[in-house]
């Protein structure tokens, strides 16, 4: 059975569930899935990584390649 078909029978499943103790769980097990799944994604920058950032955005500046937030507020109001 592939993912899609599962998923599909799980919500019908889901569907049917009128007790609301079963879906306090429901909801408390994805929120915590959720979460780990989003500490896997985020990890702390290396201290080599964030001077290289540093030394980037600094010579973004010294080269004229970014903008002021005035002008990118003028920017955006032509947006559409």
């Amino acid at each position: 059975m592939d993912l899609q078909t599962r998923k599909i029978q799980f919500i019908q499943e889901f569907l049917k569930c009128a007790n609301a103790n079963m879906l306090a769980k429901f909801e408390g097990m994805l929120k915590q899935e959720r979460e780990k799944a989003f500490e896997k994604e985020i990890r702390p920058m290396t201290l080599k990584e964030y001077e290289k950032r540093i030394e980037k955005a600094l010579d973004d500046v010294k080269n004229n390649k970014v903008k002021s937030a005035r002008k990118l507020k003028e920017e955006i109001v032509t947006w559409k």
